[in-house]
């Protein structure tokens, strides 16, 4: 488990927060379950529960089709059972329809191998990520092996 997770709670009428994942107890067979947030009139239903990190965006999208982008470093970490802050201003009769977790792209760059093995440019590798060789083609152009 990733030490820098947190639950992220969404509600319908565009309300949400972020809670410590420590808060929420292991429960077993037969449990009672846990109050993730309290759900009232002026916040709606519960329609979301994901673990992010503030690395990541949030994409959300209403009935009348309205959707926004926004980071989740700036949803603030409250207590497990609390309403949390409006995300997202609605108009009347408008409700949340999903909510998305978009995971930003990190710059990837890859080093390039030129001829006899030599490294002819450095960049940042990504954990995962595989080694290009650029190789020129017959009309000086250049192709990825």
């Amino acid at each position: 488990v990733q030490e820098d997770i947190s639950i992220l709670s969404v509600s319908a009428n565009g309300y949400g927060k972020r809670s410590n994942l420590e808060e929420y107890r292991k429960t077993n067979r037969g449990g009672k379950g846990i109050i993730t947030m309290k759900a009232t009139e002026k916040t709606g239903k519960l329609i979301s529960v994901r673990g992010v990190t503030d690395k990541d965006d949030l994409m959300i999208a209403t009935q009348n089709g309205l959707l926004i982008r926004i980071s989740l470093a700036d949803v603030r970490e409250m207590g497990r059972n609390t309403q949390g802050v409006r995300l997202i201003n609605l108009k009347d009769g408008d409700v949340l329809a999903d909510v998305s977790r978009v995971v930003k792209e990190e710059e990837i760059e890859a080093v390039v191998i030129g001829e006899e093995g030599a490294v002819a440019e450095e960049g940042v590798i990504v954990e995962g990520a595989e080694t290009i060789e650029v190789v020129e083609t017959e009309d000086g152009g250049e192709t990825e092996e």
